[in-house]
């Protein structure tokens, strides 16, 4: 009779637990909790970094599975950011919000050589200019590369932008050379962010990279559409209560004048466009014996003239217009302020 296996239970060392209740401890203090990418950053720079984040920020860089085993003793609703450990990454925590965490850390990367072996992250070009470099063999080097050169006046000039790399691809130890002497620096180094879980919601890097200006134009934008919602439908609100009452009243003005409604408000509008009409008429009649004298001669009015444009339907139209629009620029001025404290607050 064969003895059974001995079950045998596995011993996490101490400093393994010390780690992982710190790391838990990390993720339970902030409110926003990333995985960053610092694959390729010397240590002495990611120290530096480390330090930069300090107030805004805290940094932990650990073992994956530690990272990992530290995720899922937090709770549910850390699967997504589980899978992204992967490869050199650490753990970020911050109050600020995804969008500004994102924003920091793009905004702190900084130009790097690029080495043979690595992929381009984006198109590499040499640009036209003069090297500064004397006549000799790097002339060639140049050449080899893909880089439109030649020597001139006692240097080597580069005729024209050259895309020597498309992004994507693998660089060579050549052209890692070339850019090294061009001191050319293709690539950014800093933390990459992978994704971020906030508040119950996990966030993609494309869906943190958004153009603040653009956002900003674009709910501006929303606002104005909206307010001339309202007021076309004549819906009050806090902010289009003037501007309805200013359309209002021009409406009135005007439907008081092609009516011909006596008031003292427009009386001398009345009066104004009474007699815009008759010097018409008088102006249309060929016999000017049929006139009275003061009459005679008289230019019908030009449309410049403010009681011609108003006795018509369609320069009322435009005056509805003038009005809504400048009831939406004072209003935009206003939000403008509001928006862009509250964009700020939102993005960091």
């Amino acid at each position: 009779m064969s003895a059974e296996p001995e079950h045998q239970t596995d011993v996490i060392p101490e400093w393994k637990r010390e780690e992982v209740d710190a790391l838990a401890a990390l993720i339970e203090r902030y409110e926003s909790v990333g995985i960053v990418n610092i694959a390729g950053i010397p240590s002495k720079q990611l120290q530096q970094m480390r330090r930069d984040l300090h107030g805004s920020a805290e940094l932990r860089v650990s073992r994956n599975t530690l990272i990992s085993r530290a995720l899922d003793e937090s709770g549910d609703g850390f699967d997504e950011l589980t899978e992204l450990v992967s490869g050199q990454v650490g753990l970020i925590g911050t109050n600020d919000n995804p969008f500004g965490l994102y924003k920091e850390l793009e905004a702190s990367k900084t130009p790097a050589p690029i080495n043979p072996g690595e992929v381009a992250p984006n198109d590499i070009v040499i640009p036209e200019g003069d090297t500064g470099i004397d006549p000799g063999p790097f002339v060639g080097e140049l050449q080899q590369v893909g880089a439109n050169a030649r020597i001139d006046s006692g240097s080597i000039q580069v005729l024209e932008d050259s895309t020597v790399l498309d992004a994507g691809d693998e660089v060579s130890a050549q052209l890692a050379n070339v850019l090294n002497e061009l001191g050319i620096e293709p690539k950014e180094v800093g933390l990459d962010l992978q994704g971020v879980y906030s508040e119950g919601v996990f966030f993609e890097p494309d869906e943190l990279a958004i153009d603040i200006e653009e956002y900003r134009a674009d709910v501006q934008s929303a606002v104005a559409a909206g307010r001339n919602l309202s007021v076309n439908a004549v819906y009050p609100t806090a902010r289009t209560a003037d501007a309805l009452v200013s359309k209002a009243s021009n409406e009135a003005r005007s439907l008081g004048l092609f009516a011909a409604i006596e008031s003292p408000d427009i009386a001398d509008d009345l009066v104004s466009k009474a007699d815009a009409q008759m010097r018409a008429l008088a102006a249309a009649i060929d016999d000017e014996e049929a006139l009275p004298e003061e009459l005679r001669g008289v230019d019908a009015p030009t449309a410049t003239e403010p009681e011609a444009a108003e006795s018509d339907e369609e320069s009322q139209e435009e005056t509805d217009a003038d009005a809504e629009d400048e009831s939406d620029a004072d209003d935009t001025d206003d939000d403008d302020d509001g928006g862009a404290e509250g964009l700020g607050a939102m993005f960091g």
